[in-house]
């Protein structure tokens, strides 16, 4: 009997345990930390506390819910999304209109030149939008690429999600489905869109993303024909160019949207790359490069140089990286040392939020990062600005030939 009775007694410590280590690698481990928590270790979030002592430690759920958060300091989107958001108690039902509502705002004012029409013509002047919405609860995504003539970008891609079965649509095929949504064609092109196409042609088409082609693109508009080389490194072909990527010319606005119940929405919106050959798509309109959403981990956004980070899936590797237990700043500090590990000149930044509404940024090729923040835990009303310091790079040291 007393065999039995201990056999027993060994078998329900063993389950215990068994399900106290499935809890801890299923699911995801609530923080009190940020970008801004004295507990963060990490470069990016110990120079975030130095520069924002007034962001200490979050608190709990109920404090923190429900958020917005956006990239950059495109405060009349976040202000929009929050107040769309708070149209029902504790954001419930609102987080899709917040997001989209919110990106949409952006379009609108033509964020920077970088969101919406009218800026970042490609090479033949003209500005096409890629935007997405996606669902934290269901994993459905709804994208755009490459829209012509039509400046709802994020309003068609929220169409997509909710009207058919696809996740991404292109092109004139895209704008061809919005017009059968009600939405009307009309030219993105502006007169300041149009100075800006006309003043990098006038001198010879610079700078430019062609490699490897004749005539030299570094002095010529083109066309362009392949020209046989032997493989060399990525900063090598880079170095061709010299194309200066950064906020002004490259841009996105990446928005998560939470509600107290941990529904989650994530959206983008940008008109990519100013001078970008045409057919170009950059990370924005990707799940999980541009953004994702889990209602069970969290959400990220990110922005930056899209050709790069889209290789990476800098905001899939934070959601994955918080879903085994990493604090928001860390987990998205994974991202962009994912992508450090191979390219040392490129320029980015991601934000995380776990689902209890801690967040945390990091960033890369800048000095620091701003973004917008809108929850029950501001200080000074829910609506503020924060940044974080980005992480250094490697110092350049000038020879002198002697």
């Amino acid at each position: 009997m007393r065999m039995k009775l201990a056999g027993c007694l060994c078998l329900c410590c063993l389950a215990s345990m068994a399900l106290t280590i499935l809890a801890d690698t299923t699911s995801p481990k609530p923080t009190l930390s940020s970008a801004f928590s004295s507990k963060s270790t990490t470069p990016a979030a110990s120079s975030a506390l130095k520069s924002n002592k007034t962001s200490a430690a979050h608190g709990t759920k109920g404090e923190l819910l429900p958020m917005v958060i956006n990239t950059w300091n495109f405060t009349a989107a976040n202000v929009l999304a929050w107040r769309i958001l708070k149209q029902s108690k504790g954001g419930l039902r609102q987080t899709r209109n917040a997001v989209v509502e919110g990106c949409s705002k952006c379009e609108k004012l033509q964020c920077d030149r970088t969101v919406g029409y009218g800026g970042s013509p490609d090479e033949s002047g003209e500005t096409t939008l890629d935007a997405m919405v996606m669902d934290g609860a269901t994993m459905d995504v709804g994208a755009v690429a490459g829209l012509r003539r039509i400046k709802d970008a994020i309003k068609v891609a929220r169409h997509v999600l909710e009207h058919t079965q696809h996740t991404m649509l292109v092109g004139d095929a895209a704008s061809a489905f919005a017009n059968a949504m009600g939405f009307e064609s009309e030219s993105l092109v502006t007169p300041e869109s149009k100075d800006m196409w006309l003043q990098w042609t006038a001198e010879n088409c610079q700078p430019n993303f062609w490699w490897n082609v004749h005539p030299d693109p570094k002095v010529s508009c083109g066309p362009y024909k392949p020209r046989p080389t032997p493989l060399t490194r990525w900063k090598e072909d880079r170095a061709r160019n010299e194309y200066e990527i950064g906020r002004k010319n490259h841009d996105t606005i990446g928005m998560i949207a939470i509600d107290v119940e941990s529904n989650i929405h994530a959206g983008t919106s940008t008109n990519g790359a100013r001078h970008k050959i045409p057919g170009r798509v950059g990370d924005s309109p990707i799940p999980g490069a541009g953004g994702y959403a889990d209602n069970e981990v969290g959400a990220a956004v990110a922005t930056g140089d899209g050709d790069v980070m889209m290789r990476f899936l800098p905001s899939l590797l934070a959601v994955e990286a918080m879903r085994v237990g990493k604090p928001p700043a860390e987990a998205a500090e994974v991202g962009i040392r994912r992508i450090m590990k191979h390219h040392k000149d490129f320029m980015g930044a991601v934000i995380a939020v776990d689902r209890l509404g801690n967040y945390g940024a990091a960033c890369y090729g800048l000095e620091e990062f701003p973004f917008m923040v809108s929850s029950p835990a501001g200080k000074d009303g829910p609506t503020r600005m924060e940044t974080v310091k980005c992480i250094a790079g490697p110092e350049k040291v000038n020879v002198v030939p002697l």
